[in-house]
């Protein structure tokens, strides 16, 4: 009898492996940056050719059911030649579509994907940008080689892996992965992580008006509050998305991410630093989500030593930029409502050159919660980080279906570096992450304290979260560590010494007569077989 066969299961790190490992091989493929960016813009045509074929199909079945003939010429003219989708699909002319791609011989591959990438870029507007056009000619990648490369990518569809508008942020993680592992922190970006982000928008809940990041890298802040906008509202146009980032390839990849997923959004013109050219200088937002590269150096121009941003303040420290990152975010928050929750390294909690500012914000209460984060929840550095939440209105009223109390001069504490056991598998290092009862666990210790009804007083669980009065962190030197205020119990301090050294001690003589027992039976054994015994 014949063996059945194994159907094979399709891995989507195993098909990116095998096209990594391709390019490693292949002559002229690159250097690291350019093997991923490479690979994300075939995904890119993948996708939108993929998004184009369904679009098609179901223009097709609709005209069917209204009783017309999809192929007739007149039909087809009027519908297909120059179609209009609603959900975010975009109208692909002939060369730019994937099955003209995937049917092109080998020797001709290179030129073919950059006729699509130019043909897509002039056709639509949203899309230009996103990518550099004369990649595949300029790296002329040999035709067995390309060829196998684009053989493998047909295998990445949404109908197989089930995450149809996930695709490319999955590549663009496990590249970054791949590399970050080996990379130290100044050659590797930071990927701030799903679960972190969901921590971060199931706080400010960023439903509706204009969210702003202003170093978005590759756009998860935003799709993941989109997928959250859609989950709460069923509509992720009430969400529109302002950003910056300052790497070239990044912003594409950005611009990508947004288009693909029909999110309205204004990442400016260009590439640019958030600090030296701030591209939305004068514009307030409803919310602020980032991850600020940790404690960068190198970020300081002598022309930004009067900026307006930090004008009430003092201009932060040119050895790190965790307080101008904090200004910054300030300056554009909406002045009676704004939000905003992004990540800092810890150090930025008790720095002694940033104690005038820290000391100013605490006294204008636009810090409202302090929420310090697990170890090992990024894939590029274990260190516990800390989330911070800013907020213009603490004074209370109606927001988002809740009534908030007066929480002036209050700041929630929590200390969430417990929360560790829920490890990664199958990562190449130590990683943790946190699950949705934990991260609805945060919101809601934090949504209690807001509303009606609690008294800040007396908001505190040892260990985990407490409610602060500004005298008292005023009495602390104005530090922001959690540790400060948050009880912890001494678990040495419960234990009965007196009773349990009488158990120990019982537990002694009870071993000791055992032992005397065990003696007296082994030397009477010896006597009766005639041996003596000392």
């Amino acid at each position: 009898m014949a063996k059945k066969k194994t159907e094979e299961t399709i891995n989507l790190d195993s098909i990116l492996f095998k096209c990594r490992d391709i390019l490693r091989k292949a002559r002229n493929s690159g250097s690291f940056f350019e093997k991923r960016d490479m690979m994300l813009t075939l995904v890119f045509l993948r996708f939108i050719g993929e998004k184009f074929e369904d679009g098609t199909e179901k223009l097709r079945q609709e005209l069917k059911a209204q009783g017309l003939d999809p192929d007739d010429p007149e039909i087809f003219a009027a519908f297909f030649d120059d179609a209009t989708f609603t959900d975010g699909t975009y109208n692909l002319p002939p060369e730019a579509r994937w099955s003209t791609i995937i049917n092109t011989p080998a020797p001709k591959l290179n030129v073919a994907l950059d006729t699509a990438l130019h043909s897509i870029a002039a056709s639509s507007k949203q899309l230009k940008g996103c990518f550099v056009e004369g990649t595949f000619t300029t790296r002329n990648l040999a035709p067995n080689d390309i060829k196998q490369i684009v053989d493998e990518v047909n295998k990445i569809s949404h109908k197989a892996f089930g995450e149809e508008k996930d695709l490319i942020g999955r590549v663009y993680e496990y590249f970054l992965k791949e590399f970050a592992v080996n990379a130290t922190k100044e050659e590797g970006e930071f990927y701030t992580p799903h679960d972190v982000v969901q921590m971060i928008a199931a706080m400010i809940e960023p439903f509706d008006g204009t969210l702003y990041d202003p170093c978005c890298g590759s756009g998860g802040m935003f799709i993941q509050s989109a997928e959250l906008v859609k989950a709460k509202t069923g509509d992720i146009s009430r969400i529109n998305v302002y950003g910056q980032e300052k790497e070239a390839a990044t912003y594409r990849l950005a611009k990508m991410n947004l288009a693909l997923r029909g999110i309205s959004h204004n990442l400016g013109e260009a590439s640019e630093s958030t600090f030296t050219k701030d591209l939305h200088k004068g514009i307030y937002f409803n919310y602020i989500m980032a991850n600020p590269p940790f404690n960068l150096k190198g970020w300081y121009d002598e022309n930004l030593k009067n900026d307006s941003r930090w004008a009430d303040y003092t201009t932060p420290p040119e050895s790190n930029a965790n307080y101008a990152w904090i200004l910054h975010m300030l300056s554009h928050l909406k002045p009676l409502d704004g939000v905003a929750g992004f990540l800092l390294a810890n150090g930025a909690l008790g720095d002694s050159d940033t104690l005038a500012i820290r000391k100013k914000l605490i006294e204008n209460d636009k810090v409202e919660a302090i929420i310090i984060l697990p170890r090992e929840l990024f894939i590029t550095t274990d260190i516990s980080v800390t989330l911070w939440i800013l907020n213009q209105n603490k004074k209370g009223g109606a927001y988002h279906s809740r009534n908030l109390r007066n929480r002036e001069h209050e700041i929630l504490f929590m200390d969430l570096r417990t929360w560790t056991e829920n490890p990664v598998k199958d990562e190449n290092k130590k990683k943790v992450r946190l699950s949705a009862e934990q991260i609805q666990r945060a919101a809601n210790i934090y949504h209690t304290w807001q509303s009606e009804g609690t008294d800040g007083t007396a908001y505190a669980v040892p260990e985990l979260y407490r409610s602060v009065s500004i005298t008292e962190i005023e009495k602390q030197g104005w530090s922001l560590v959690p540790s400060k205020y948050i009880e912890f119990i001494d678990h040495d301090l419960e234990i009965d010494y007196p009773a349990e050294m009488a158990r120990i001690q019982e537990e002694m003589r009870a071993i000791m007569a055992d032992e005397k027992k065990s003696q007296e039976m082994l030397a009477e054994a010896f006597r009766g077989i005639g041996y003596g015994i000392d």
